[in-house]
């Protein structure tokens, strides 16, 4: 099989950035299914690997890490799903990516696909829906059944317009929560919005006195998708007393936890990854997760988050999406698909 991957960490401009190369088909066993990809996203974790690095690999390294396909083959322990059926899932962090003709994926951590969306659609969701239900569902255990108690809630989402921010502020919204999300331009402004944003702050002027002129002294829970270092007095000032927190990016100095001590709030972290790499019991929530996704955007309860869509599957549309997630200016998802393009949203 046909497949893009690099063996240099290389700026994403430098010719061999991205290379294609061809491998052995895999083959199914276990609880792994093996699936004929038709579309693929790019997130900034692609990004990140493909330029974090200084040695030069042996081997080339495949990454993606959204994808949709039909079902060619299964392993022999598989018990949720069936060949031919079409799929979408994020994959794990520890094994080859999606951007190959055909990838593994443990049934464990995939979804079955949405009935009524486009591929490119659908390969827009996986990674940033499971980032963003883990982190408000479990990580900041707000409940997706009293909604009526969640009125009474607000949480900031830092950096709304993003790809986790997209839908992060749509589920948020779905729960019954006050939604501040952050938005900078006109354009993000009008996208968070569209995704269910009550109101919203900029994130390049001082979040406390945005917050303030709001009306609000504090909010009950703070999504951090952005820059934890440079929002984490404002995210500590901000948060009530006994709320939580919750980031899905790195900080590079060290934070002051102990501004967290008088308030009693609580600080998680949310890293999509972590079930597949560590192969934990709840594993199998991720299908769970993906499948409650494919149900809310089947019922249009809420919306795909491409914004861009590329075709077909080659060197050059990854590169030109590796470009557009580089800028750090993306609004929504860019996709790359092997169907023709009908439309943009």
């Amino acid at each position: 099989m046909k497949a893009i991957g690099f063996k240099e960490h290389l700026p994403i401009q430098a010719n061999n950035s991205l290379i294609e190369f061809s491998l052995p088909k895999p083959q199914a066993k276990g609880h792994d299914l093996l699936v004929k990809i038709s579309a693929v996203s790019v997130n900034p974790v692609d990004v990140g690997v493909r330029k974090n690095g200084f040695h030069k690999l042996k081997q080339p390294k495949i990454i993606g890490w959204d994808a949709v396909g039909e079902i060619v083959e299964v392993g022999a322990e598989v018990t949720l799903f069936h060949t031919g059926e079409k799929v979408f899932y994020a994959g794990s962090f520890v094994r080859p990516g999606s951007n190959s003709e055909y990838q593994l994926v443990d049934e464990r951590i995939t979804g079955h696909a949405p009935k009524n969306l486009s591929d490119a659609e659908i390969a827009a969701m996986p990674l940033t829906s499971l980032t963003a239900w883990e982190a408000l569902f479990e990580q900041l255990a707000i409940s997706t059944y009293n909604k009526e108690t969640n009125h009474q809630k607000t949480i900031l989402i830092i950096n709304g317009s993003g790809g986790v921010g997209s839908i992060a502020t749509q589920l948020a919204h779905w729960a019954g929560l006050k939604v501040i999300a952050t938005a900078s331009r006109v354009q993000t402004i009008s996208w968070v919005r569209q995704n269910g944003a009550d109101l919203t702050v900029n994130h390049r002027k001082n979040l406390v006195t945005e917050i303030h002129n709001l009306g609000f002294t504090y909010v009950d829970f703070i999504m951090g998708l952005n820059d934890l270092d440079g929002h984490w007095n404002e995210i500590a000032q901000l948060i009530k007393p006994s709320g939580k927190i919750v980031s899905i990016t790195e900080n590079h100095h060290p934070i002051d936890l102990k501004k967290l001590t008088k308030k009693r709030a609580n600080f998680a972290w949310e890293w999509m990854y972590s079930k597949s790499f560590y192969q934990t019991p709840d594993m199998i929530t991720q299908h769970q997760i993906l499948e409650k996704i494919s149900q809310l955007l089947d019922q249009k309860i809420i919306h795909s988050t491409l914004t861009k869509e590329l075709s077909p599957i080659n060197v050059d549309n990854l590169k030109k999406a590796h470009q557009l997630v580089e800028t750090n200016h993306m609004i929504g998802k860019v996709v790359i698909s092997n169907n023709k393009i009908t439309s943009i949203l």
